[in-house]
């Protein structure tokens, strides 16, 4: 299994779900990463309001932050290689990232009320 690391920018939550406007983006990556607990894999989501410890513990992710500032943010880690920096990956990605035989129709889908599901199964 993978361990998958997510440093976002500086939200007013975890997520980044709440407030006035909610970037439609953050749902679906939100789901994305429980889809990829739910196949077993390790997800550690950082805020840089709530958690600036995890980026200064991160030598790489420490470095990227001076020298781009946070236009680098999001970075996404698969097992300690950044992968992925200033965008969320699509479900796609996620999914070759961590080698899933799980083809992209079994992926959940996130419907426009913020709920998900899958062929087979609700998820909340």
């Amino acid at each position: 299994m993978k361990t998958i690391q997510v440093y976002d920018k500086p939200m007013c939550c975890s997520t980044g779900v709440c407030g006035p406007q909610i970037d439609p983006v953050l749902p679906r990556f939100a789901a994305d990463l429980g889809w990829l607990k739910s196949q077993g894999h390790q997800v550690d989501r950082y805020n840089l309001a709530q958690q600036p410890e995890a980026f200064v513990q991160n030598p790489e992710v420490q470095q990227l932050l001076a020298a781009q500032g946070i236009d680098c943010l999001p970075l996404i880690t698969v097992d300690g290689r950044i992968l992925s920096q200033g965008i969320y990956p699509t479900r796609e990605m996620l999914s070759v990232w961590i080698g899933s035989e799980a083809t992209i129709e079994s992926l959940p889908i996130v419907l426009d009320q913020g709920e998900c599901c899958s062929s087979s199964e609700r998820c909340d």
